[in-house]
């Protein structure tokens, strides 16, 4: 009985990927990743979490926050690693009154936030721990006192002569700091704390915020290294506009600080869920 004659198909060795190929494919592929990360993060947005408590109590030690890039133009620190290096600013922006703005330290090579308080131009000025911006007194409401929940992360950290002020609320402890309602022309408006009377920057001499600066200040006024201190005591000086990194917009996680990396259940039960989708960006003004 013949026998059809073997198809040269049916003998052939499967196919098998070149080795070369694939190394060359999973090579783009990481690079392609890595541009778009790269991309994303100098462009768009980039994580930043809160180190200290200059800013209570609008934003607490262990908050992580998205950081928008865009809004003010992009320098040479709006890029990872400070890659590419350049002089200037492209595409800028001025920030507004009262943005919560992340930059780069004028002298060391740390990032921070802080609050827009001065624009170019503008007379900055405190008295008894007031604001006197271009000559007026910002309007200041009396809130009471502000609870701040005593963690592993929030210490109740108080500036002499100041004594901690602790109360207990069903089993939770809290830092008990005065407070008040600040406004700025044509708003907006957030909670500033004031610990001590007459603290050493309560009382700050007119300044005149010089072209390509701005003014900051932090919301946790007697505890804040700010704009009313020059680099050499430890603060920030006039902060040149080049220096912005990005506007604060929301918080997407927080933590008091309990947390373990050994340990994965307490990523959660150390989870500040009440504080996350806390956004910064006020009312238009």
């Amino acid at each position: 009985m013949a026998t059809s004659p073997t198809s040269p198909e049916t003998n052939a060795p499967p196919l098998q990927p070149e080795k070369g190929e694939t190394a060359g494919s999973l090579a783009r592929f990481i690079l392609i990743v890595a541009i778009a990360a790269w991309m994303f993060r100098a462009f768009i947005i980039a994580p930043f979490n809160i180190p200290s408590g200059s800013m209570l109590p609008t934003l607490y030690i262990g908050d992580y926050l998205a950081v928008a890039k865009w809004p003010y133009g992009f320098s040479r620190y709006s890029f990872p690693f400070g890659f590419p290096a350049f002089d200037g600013r492209i595409f800028s922006h001025l920030p507004k009154r009262g943005d919560v703005v992340v930059f780069r330290h004028p002298t060391e090579d740390s990032d921070l936030i802080k609050r827009v308080i001065g624009l170019p131009g503008d007379t900055v000025a405190v008295r008894d721990g007031r604001v006197i911006l271009n000559g007026r007194l910002l309007a200041q409401e009396p809130l009471g006192f502000a609870r701040i929940a005593v963690t592993a992360n929030s210490p109740c950290r108080v500036v002499p002569p100041a004594a901690p002020a602790l109360a207990v609320v069903n089993g939770q402890g809290y830092c008990l700091y005065r407070s008040f309602r600040e406004t700025l022309p044509a708003g907006p408006s957030y909670t500033v704390l004031d610990q001590v009377e007459h603290g050493v920057a309560d009382d700050f001499a007119p300044v005149i915020v010089p072209p390509g600066h701005v003014f900051l200040m932090g919301d946790n006024r007697d505890d804040s290294l700010d704009s009313r201190f020059q680099a050499a005591e430890g603060g920030v000086g006039m902060v040149p506009t080049q220096n912005l990194i990005g506007r604060a917009l929301v918080t997407f996680w927080s933590t008091d600080g309990g947390a373990s990396w050994f340990k994965p259940w307490t990523w959660f039960s150390a989870l500040r869920t009440q504080r996350i989708g806390n956004g910064y960006a006020d009312a238009p003004r």
